[in-house]
C-alpha cells in the first residue's frame, strides 16, 4: 500500500455574516500532496491553487499565516476540477496521511458542499503523522506544530512552512523518517469519522496492542447510544470474554461516560466512551476498552466517587 501524504490550506470569513458558514467555515484555497511508495520513497507531488467561490476576501490572520493573496487564488482553478484531478493522481491502492486530524474532515466536508460523491460511506482508516510522531520519538500524548518536528529531527528547511505543498512535504519527510526507524508505529492508525458507519455490520472494531476502539453508528439521541446493547458492553479485548461491570458507566459532564470491568485472566478493563454529533446532527460513539492496573482502577472510583458528588450538589 502507498502513501499519500495531504496538507490543505483554507480561508474562513471576514465578516461572519456570509449564510454558507454554518456548512462551509473553511472554504479550501490549496491542496499539496506527495506520493510516497510502499518502502517511504517519494514517487509522485500535487500543488495546486484553488479559485475560492464562498470567501472572496482573505482572512487577515489566513492571509499572515500562509503569504497567499486573494489575487494568485484568482489564478486557480475550481474546487471540483482539482479535486477529481487529485483523486485520479492518488491512485488506488493508498492510505492518506496528514499532518494532525482536520485535513480529511474538510475536504469531505467541502466536497459535500460542491455536492460531490463521497470518499467513504463510513469512517476512513488515515495515518497522523503528527501523533505518530509523538508516539515514535516523544511521549505519545503531546502534538507538537510541524516546525518543531522537522527542527527535532534535524531535517534541512530548505522550502518556507505554512503552505499546503511544502507541509506536505515535510511531513512525508517525517514518514520517511518513521517507516525507515520505526515501522510498527504505523499500526497505529487514526479514523476520520466525517461519515459514520452507515449500520450495525459496518460498525468499526479494530484492535491495537494496548487497547480496543469501537465506532459505532448513528443515533436519534444520547439516550438511544447509551441503551444499545453493544455501546455499553465490557469485553476483554484480548480473550473476548463478557465481562461483569465493577463501576457502571457515569460521566461527569455527560460527554464523556467511563466504567470499570474486571476480567479474571487480564485483571482490570477501563471502559471509555466519547458521544460525538455527526454531521447530520445525529449522535454516534467512541469507545475504547483498555487494561489498567489496581492503582488506575483506585483512581478511577474515586473519580466515580466525585462524580456522585458533584450530581448531589447539583440537584440541591
Amino acid at each position: 500500500m502507498d502513501y499519500i501524504v495531504l496538507d490543505l490550506e483554507w480561508n474562513q470569513s471576514n465578516t461572519g455574516l456570509e449564510e454558507e458558514i454554518a456548512v462551509l467555515p473553511f472554504e479550501i484555497i490549496e491542496i499539496g500532496a506527495i506520493h510516497l511508495d510502499a518502502a517511504g520513497m517519494m514517487v509522485g507531488e500535487f500543488s495546486q491553487l484553488i479559485k475560492p467561490r464562498v470567501y472572496t476576501e482573505m482572512h487577515l490572520i489566513t492571509s499572515r499565516l500562509i503569504h497567499l493573496q486573494m489575487q494568485e487564488l484568482e489564478r486557480g482553478k475550481p474546487f471540483t476540477e482539482v479535486t477529481e484531478r487529485f483523486l485520479r493522481w492518488c491512485g488506488e491502492d493508498y492510505i492518506f496521511c496528514s499532518w494532525g486530524d482536520q485535513d480529511l474532515k474538510e475536504l469531505q466536508r467541502n466536497m459535500k458542499f460542491y455536492h460531490m460523491a463521497p470518499l467513504s460511506d463510513g469512517p476512513i482508516a488515515f495515518l497522523d503523522i503528527q501523533k505518530l510522531f509523538s508516539i515514535a520519538y516523544e511521549d505519545g500524548k503531546s502534538r507538537k506544530a510541524l516546525e518543531y518536528a522537522v527542527d527535532f529531527l534535524g531535517m534541512e528547511k530548505d522550502i518556507p512552512f505554512h503552505r499546503a505543498f511544502s507541509d506536505a512535504y515535510y511531513t512525508a519527510k517525517i514518514l520517511e523518517r518513521i517507516i525507515s526507524a520505526f515501522p510498527k508505529v504505523l499500526k497505529k492508525i487514526s479514523y476520520d469519522v466525517f461519515h459514520p458507519p452507515a449500520s450495525r455490520e459496518k460498525e468499526v472494531k479494530v484492535q491495537f496492542d494496548t487497547y480496543m476502539k469501537y465506532i459505532s453508528r448513528e443515533f436519534d439521541s444520547k439516550s438511544d447510544a447509551m441503551a444499545d446493547r453493544e455501546v455499553i458492553s465490557s469485553r476483554c479485548y484480548l480473550c473476548h470474554k463478557n465481562l461483569r461491570k465493577k463501576i457502571r458507566w457515569f460521566t461527569s459532564n455527560n460527554r464523556h461516560y467511563y466504567c470499570l470491568a474486571c476480567c479474571d485472566k487480564h485483571g482490570y478493563m477501563k471502559g471509555k466512551i466519547r458521544l460525538r454529533r455527526s454531521e447530520e446532527g445525529k449522535i454516534y460513539v467512541v469507545k475504547t476498552t483498555r487494561l489498567i492496573t489496581e492503582q488506575e482502577a483506585a483512581a478511577l472510583t474515586e473519580r466515580r466517587a466525585h462524580a456522585r458528588e458533584l450530581r448531589k450538589r447539583h440537584n440541591h
